[in-house]
């Protein structure tokens, strides 16, 4: 897998993170002849190429920007979207709460934009192996042509599959193989016997819910089909701080409840988990209840074809000017 941060000079083809007045940020893809036009002026990508990261340079304007590669969570942020992304606190959390090793053997549905598909696959390394599955073909070809923005190449460590985890998983590896499943979809408990099948014992199921009613609904499913441990919930919230001599105070915006996570371990084949003793508190309750609380519209968030075609086209975009990129590198490199 090519390297997601290059280090050196700028080079045709790199993503740029421009860091303008008033911290403005702009990203740009460094190209022959290219400009970057702002109500401040005009900044080349000639005066860029060749420079270090890190690097300040000025505008036609007299406007002065910093230049940097973008980090993992700069591009997340920033990448064409097909889906709604896991937002890169969440991701963090995914990767350390499920324990996604180098070499682990990972399954992701859906794939959505890709911006989890990143974290995973710097996660398991050049040992492991990442299935991703998706619904819609537009959804999984903006996140390769993001894929391969970031890195470079399409990694050998990555497939995508079409199709439903449920139908197509048990197609795709032999039960018992997969260490971590990470669910990112509207219905979880629709496929979690599936999952079941496919996890080795000791290995870990970690749902991305955006609801409560949703978290709800595969909570009691894992906990009725009786081979997992009791599933543990959480949400991460991120407050900055300014910090400016004596001047220290939480920021007044927060990234706050983007979604909830829920985890956990499949159990060994025969195994009984003891019971887990809690206080009295509202348990009973019938199938349906279940579907008052979880009725089956959602609420999936809905794109126009227009629109998703428009970010199909940017993600190949960038992943074209991605290869440019890399080719160069590797022309760079073999002549040293």
């Amino acid at each position: 897998m090519s390297s997601a941060r290059p280090s050196g000079p700028f080079r045709i083809g790199d993503r740029v993170q421009l860091t303008g007045p008033k911290g403005k940020l702009h990203t740009t893809t460094l190209r022959a002849g290219g400009e970057l036009h702002t109500h401040h002026g005009v900044l080349r990508h000639e005066q860029l190429i060749g420079s270090p990261d890190g690097s300040v340079h000025t505008n036609s304007g007299g406007h002065e920007y910093l230049a940097l590669r973008p980090l993992l969570r700069d591009f997340v942020m920033s990448m064409p979207r097909g889906a709604a992304i896991v937002y890169p606190k969440d991701a963090a959390m995914i990767v350390t709460q499920a324990d996604i090793f180098p070499g682990a053997v990972v399954v992701e549905a859906g794939v959505g934009s890709g911006a989890l598909s990143l974290s995973l696959l710097r996660a398991i390394g050049s040992e492991g192996r990442l299935h991703s599955f998706e619904r819609r073909e537009e959804f999984a070809d903006v996140a390769k042509g993001n894929v391969e923005t970031f890195f470079g190449e399409v990694p050998e460590t990555w497939s995508v599959h079409l199709g439903d985890l449920a139908e197509e998983l048990e197609n795709v590896v032999e039960p018992g193989t997969v260490d971590r499943v990470v669910l990112d979809m509207l219905a979880p408990w629709e496929c979690m016997e599936t999952v079941a099948e496919a996890l080795t014992p000791g290995g870990v199921v970690i749902c991305y819910i955006a609801t409560a009613t949703q978290l709800s609904r595969v909570a009691e499913h894992i906990r009725n089909l009786g081979v997992f441990t009791d599933p543990e919930a959480s949400e991460t919230m991120v407050r900055g701080w300014h910090v400016e001599g004596l001047a220290v105070r939480p920021d007044h915006r927060m990234v706050a409840h983007t979604g909830f996570l829920l985890t956990a371990r499949r159990l060994a084949p025969g195994a009984i988990a003891p019971e887990v003793k809690r206080r009295a508190s509202k348990t009973s309750f019938s199938d349906a209840d279940v579907e008052a609380w979880t009725p089956g519209a959602v609420g999936d968030r809905q794109i126009t074809d227009k629109n998703l075609r428009k970010r199909v086209r940017d993600a190949e975009k960038h992943a074209a000017a991605a290869r440019i990129a890399a080719a160069a590198n590797q022309i760079s490199e073999d002549e040293n």
